[in-house]
C-alpha cells in the first residue's frame, strides 16, 4: 500500500494520451530552445532576421550530428530572453518532417548540452515525470487567468502549471509512483493527512522560537482529542508519551523510508508510528511543505521527503534543523526594528519550530550532507493567513509569471481587475518586492532566494499589490559581510563571497530569474512594452537610492546600472549534476558562469 485511495492502473495514466503527450514535447522543447539558448547551451542560426527590434524572427537548431534540424519562431527581449512560438516549432530530418520528441531532443544535444553518460539516463527521467506532469495539468478542466487571478490563495497555489521558470525538468520528484503523484502533487490538489510519529527525546532535537515551546506548539497544532488518541497508541505500548516528541511526516516518507530505511528505529521503539492526524493539507509548489486546509491559521509544515527534484533530493538535515528558529527570530526582529523595512510592509513567515531525528547507525557512518542524514524532520512556519486585515488577499508571486492554456496572462489579468494602468501596476508591485530586496543587500548585505515560490504578495480586492511576505528562510538567506556581528546559533549563515559576486544576487536571483519572464510576457501580449517596464525597475532603484545617501559609496561599489554582469546559468547546474547540483556549503563556488547580459537599467544610470 502507497496511498490510502490508489486509482486502478489504467485510471492512474487516464492524462497520457497522445495528444496531451504531444502538447506537452511541443511546450517543453519550446522552453529547452529558449532556455539553453539563453544559457548559451544552443546558438540558434538565422533564417530571416526580425524586420524590427523584438520583432520575430525565425531560426533553426541542428542535432549533435547535424542531421536533425528544429525551426522555430522567436523574438528576443532584454537579459537575451527568448519568447519561442510553440506553434510554429517544427523537427525535421532526411526531409521529412518528425513529431516533437522532448526526450529524443535531449538524446540528439547530448554533446552539446555536456550531458554525462551517468548523468543523462536521470536526466531524461527527470524530463518524462515533467512532461508527465503536464499531460496531467492539460488533461484538467480549463481555467482562464482572469478566472484564476480572482481566485483563493490556495486555488491560485494549484493551478500553476510550469514549475520554476528557469530550469527545463523542473518537475522530475524521482521517486513518486503515478498514484503517488496523484496524492500529493500540489498540482492534484488532493488533501493530505500527515503520519505522525513519536520519536525519543534521546534521539530527536527540538528548537523553537523565543516566545514558543513544545507544548505550546502541539496545543495549537493538534486538537485535545488527537493528543489523546496518540497517548493511548503510546499506553498500549507501555509507553510514556512524555518520553518523545512528536514529529509529523509526509505520507511518502513513512511507507518508502522511515519503515524500512529506520526499521531498527522502529523496532526498538525508538520511532512509534501514532497514524494519521486530523486535519487536512494542502502541497504546496515546493512539494514538501503543506498548508493547513482544515484550519488555514495553523502553521505550515515542512517535512522530509527524500524525492529526488530539480537537482536535490528533498531531505531536511536533523542537524541542520537545530538553529532554524534562532536565524528565523533573528531576521523577524531585524525586519520589525528597521523603519525601511516596516514602511514596505514587508513581512516574514518564521519557521518558529524545528525537530530533527538522530539514527545513530546512520549519523556514524554518512558524510556531512548524506541523503541518510536528511531522512527525518520537520520544522512549522508561520501562516499568512492571520496577516490578512480586512479586504486584503494572497497570491504565490509565482502566479505572476502564469499563463493558461490559450496564453492568458495571469499578471494581465490582475492588471485589467485592479483598474490601474499597467505601469502604475507594476510600480506597486516593485515597490513591496524589490525595495525590501534592496534596502536588506545595501544596508545589511543581506539576501534571499526570492523567487516565485518563496515570495507570497498581498493584494488588495482588486488585484493591486499592497505587500510582499517573505518566507523559506533558514535555508535560502545569507549575509555576506564578515564584520557584521551574528549572534553564536545564526553564524550559519555568514557567506564567504568574493566582493565582485555580491551583486549577482540581485542581478540573477531577482532580474535574470525573475524580471526576465515576467517582461517577457507583459511586452509580449501588449500589456506593458519593455521599455517602459525596466525603466519603472530603474525608477524603483533611484528611488530607493535616493532615500538612503548614507549608502552612496555601496550604491557606487555595487552598481545596479553597470552595462553588464555575469551570466549565471542554472540549467548547467543541473546538467552537470543532477543528484546535488550545489555544495550547500559553497554556493558560489558551483556557479557556472558564462559570459555577460546586457544590463537593461544601464541606459537609466542616474
Amino acid at each position: 500500500m502507497t496511498t490510502p485511495t490508489a486509482p486502478s492502473p489504467g485510471e492512474a495514466v487516464a492524462h497520457l494520451t497522445p495528444e496531451r503527450w504531444q502538447s506537452a514535447n511541443r511546450l517543453l522543447v519550446r522552453k529547452a530552445i529558449a532556455e539553453f539558448t539563453h544559457e548559451r547551451l544552443l546558438k540558434p542560426a538565422t533564417l530571416s532576421a526580425p524586420e524590427e527590434r523584438y520583432a520575430a524572427g525565425r531560426y533553426s537548431v541542428h542535432s549533435d550530428d547535424g542531421q536533425t534540424e528544429y525551426r522555430f519562431t522567436a523574438r528576443q527581449f532584454a537579459l537575451d530572453h527568448w519568447q519561442v512560438d510553440a506553434d510554429g516549432l517544427t523537427r525535421h530530418r532526411d526531409g521529412a518532417e518528425l513529431p516533437l520528441d522532448a526526450l529524443a531532443f535531449v538524446t540528439e544535444l547530448r554533446g552539446t548540452l555536456g550531458l554525462g553518460e551517468q548523468v543523462l539516463p536521470v536526466y531524461l527521467e527527470e524530463i518524462s515525470s515533467t512532461l508527465a506532469s503536464t499531460a496531467f495539468k492539460l488533461a484538467r478542466t480549463p481555467v482562464s487567468a482572469d478566472r484564476l487571478a480572482r481566485s483563493g490563495f490556495q486555488e491560485i497555489e494549484a493551478g500553476m502549471t510550469e514549475g520554476h521558470p528557469c530550469f527545463v525538468a523542473n518537475n522530475g520528484r524521482l521517486g513518486f509512483d503515478v498514484a503517488e503523484y496523484r496524492a500529493y502533487a500540489p498540482e492534484a490538489g488532493a488533501p493530505v493527512r500527515l503520519i505522525w510519529v513519536a520519536a525519543h527525546r534521546d534521539h530527536a532535537t527540538f528548537t523553537a522560537a523565543a516566545d514558543l515551546g513544545y507544548d505550546k506548539l502541539l496545543l495549537s497544532e493538534l486538537s485535545a482529542s488527537t493528543l489523546r488518541r496518540f497517548s493511548a497508541v503510546m499506553q498500549e505500548q507501555g509507553l510514556d508519551l512524555d518520553a518523545y516528541f512528536l514529529i509529523p511526516v509526509h505520507p511518502w516518507q513513512w511507507w518508502n523510508k522511515l519503515s524500512v530505511t529506520f526499521a531498527a528505529e522502529v523496532a526498538q521503539r525508538n520511532l512509534v508510528c501514532l497514524g494519521h492526524g486530523d486535519d487536512d493539507h494542502l502541497a504546496q509548489q515546493s512539494i514538501r511543505t503543506f498548508f493547513n486546509a482544515t484550519n488555514p491559521g495553523k502553521h505550515y509544515v515542512k517535512t522530509a521527503l527524500s524525492v529526488l527534484n530539480m537537482g536535490f533530493l528533498r531531505g531536511l538535515s536533523a542537524e541542520y534543523m537545530k538553529a532554524t528558529p534562532a536565524i528565523n527570530d533573528w531576521l523577524a526582529d531585524l525586519v520589525a526594528s528597521d523603519p525601511v523595512l516596516r514602511e514596505s510592509g514587508l513581512a516574514v513567515l518564521r519557521e518558529c519550530a524545528a525537530i530533527g531525528y538522530h539514527a545513530a547507525p546512520y549519523e556514524a557512518a554518512a558524510p556531512k550532507g548524506s541523503p541518510y542524514l536528511k531522512m527525518l524532520a520537520a520544522l512549522w512556519r508561520e501562516s499568512p493567513v492571520p496577516l490578512l486585515a480586512p479586504g486584503e488577499r494572497l497570491a504565490t508571486m509565482a502566479s505572476l509569471l502564469h499563463t493558461d492554456a490559450d496564453g492568458g496572462s495571469f499578471a494581465a489579468a490582475l492588471i485589467e481587475q485592479s483598474g490601474l494602468d499597467a505601469e502604475t501596476w507594476l510600480r506597486r508591485y516593485l515597490d513591496t518586492y524589490l525595495t525590501p530586496l534592496l534596502h536588506c543587500f545595501y544596508e545589511y548585505e543581506l539576501v534571499f532566494m526570492p523567487h516565485g515560490e518563496n515570495v507570497i504578495l498581498v493584494l488588495d480586492d482588486d488585484g493591486a499589490p499592497k505587500r510582499a511576505i517573505f518566507k523559506d528562510i533558514a535555508e535560502e538567506i545569507a549575509v555576506m559581510n564578515p564584520d557584521v556581528q551574528l549572534p553564536p546559533e545564526v553564524e550559519r549563515i555568514r557567506a564567504d563571497v568574493p566582493e565582485d559576486m555580491k551583486i549577482l544576487s540581485l542581478f540573477t536571483d531577482v532580474f535574470d530569474c525573475f524580471l526576465r519572464f515576467l517582461n517577457g510576457i507583459l511586452a509580449a501580449d501588449g500589456t506593458l512594452d519593455e521599455d517602459t517596464f525596466w525603466s519603472a525597475v530603474a525608477d524603483c532603484v533611484r528611488d530607493y537610492q535616493k532615500s538612503a545617501p548614507h549608502l552612496a559609496e555601496r550604491f557606487e561599489r555595487y552598481d545596479l546600472f553597470t552595462e553588464s554582469f555575469a551570466l549565471s546559468c542554472l540549467n548547467r547546474l543541473q546538467l552537470r549534476d543532477n543528484q546535488q547540483m550545489v555544495d550547500l556549503q559553497d554556493p558560489a563556488g558551483a556557479l557556472q558562469l558564462v559570459g555577460e547580459l546586457d544590463n537593461p537599467l544601464a541606459r537609466f544610470a542616474p
